[in-house]
């Protein structure tokens, strides 16, 4: 007869997953909840709201139970726990730890609860990061990654385009990268994104500020008139054209530098320093400052200050396509 061995979880009995973005919070803790039940099928897992907690709940789920049984116990916010859940959780780890039980532990950011982190990390608990994926480079980094673990090839142009597209959002650009894959074969390149994504609020704006910004004024007028036509407010392609000079002021700025030292200096992605580089040829740096002001008067007018948005739009592409060609 062969005997059965149990092979014990390699998931310590603590854990901490820290880190304000969420989606990226979420799939921490679903990794260790995956890991657990590959030796527990049937783990239970109990999670505990800051909001509805009730004192001595962490002790009650924490108890040998009758029936046995691994469990884990999901401490959701810490940073917004009440002093009793912060209290029962230094309660439970000064004492010795239940076996059977993985305390997992969710703490955002701030101050509050730092005791009961700090007790965390000197008890040796797993430390999963969530920190925040904010500037465009860690969104084309992220989106890069999201290919590489489905084994996509996808061009630098393709994740660029779908930064452009969608990167306002975490989950909607995870989102975006997951239906890409499965919804097409071969290489994922520029094209497949626009065929998919072209449509998308933040596409239109960078074409529109694209055409602009290369002094095409017939193409620049089309986009902004066929997007207003099928019902794209003014204000977000006037905020796509603001975030485009500034970040040709910051790329000139720069100096001559690799791209890639560029990028991390000015929290930007390789991709985009190479289109301002690309963008910036013919331009002075006064009138990129002219451009600057007449998009920020664009602003105010399509945000209720002007009486006619459409026109403050078509005014500024003109304004810019002509410092373009006056450069």
């Amino acid at each position: 007869m062969t005997e059965t061995v149990d092979v014990p979880s390699r998931v310590p009995p603590l854990v901490l997953i820290t880190g304000p973005e969420s989606l990226l919070a979420e799939r921490a803790l679903a990794s260790i909840l995956d890991e657990l039940r590959v030796t527990t099928p049937d783990l239970e897992v109990v999670r505990l709201h800051p909001a509805t907690y009730e004192p001595g709940a962490l002790a009650a789920h924490t108890a040998p139970s009758l029936f046995g049984g691994d469990k884990a116990i999901v401490v959701h916010d810490l940073d917004e726990a009440p002093e009793e859940l912060q209290q029962d959780l230094l309660s439970y780890l000064a004492a010795p730890l239940e076996p059977g039980v993985t305390l997992v532990v969710g703490h955002k950011s701030g101050q509050r609860g730092k005791k009961v982190l700090d007790t965390l990390k000197k008890s040796r608990a797993r430390i999963l990061e969530a920190p925040l994926v904010k500037s465009d480079r860690d969104k084309s980094d992220f989106a890069t990654h999201e290919f590489r673990a489905a084994r996509r090839r996808v061009t630098p142009e393709a994740v660029a385009a779908l930064v452009d597209a969608v990167g306002k959002d975490l989950r909607e650009l995870a989102a975006a990268c997951q239906q890409l894959v499965a919804d097409t074969t071969g290489v994922i390149d520029d094209k497949t994104v626009e065929r998919y994504h072209g449509g998308k609020v933040e596409a239109t704006g960078f074409r529109v500020a694209d055409a602009a910004l290369a002094g095409d004024t017939g193409e620049a007028l089309r986009l902004v008139r066929h997007a207003i036509a099928t019902g794209l407010d003014p204000v977000p392609i006037v905020a796509v054209l603001a975030q485009q000079l500034r970040q040709l002021v910051r790329v000139g700025g720069a100096g001559r530098g690799r791209s890639a030292d560029i990028a991390r200096e000015l929290g930007m992605a390789p991709w985009q320093v190479d289109r301002a580089r690309r963008a910036l040829g013919g331009w002075t740096s006064d009138a990129l400052g002219r451009c600057i002001q007449a998009v920020a008067a664009a602003d105010f007018e399509v945000k209720g200050g002007g009486r006619d948005p459409v026109y403050a739009v078509e005014r500024v592409l003109l304004t810019i396509t002509r410092e373009r060609h006056a450069g």
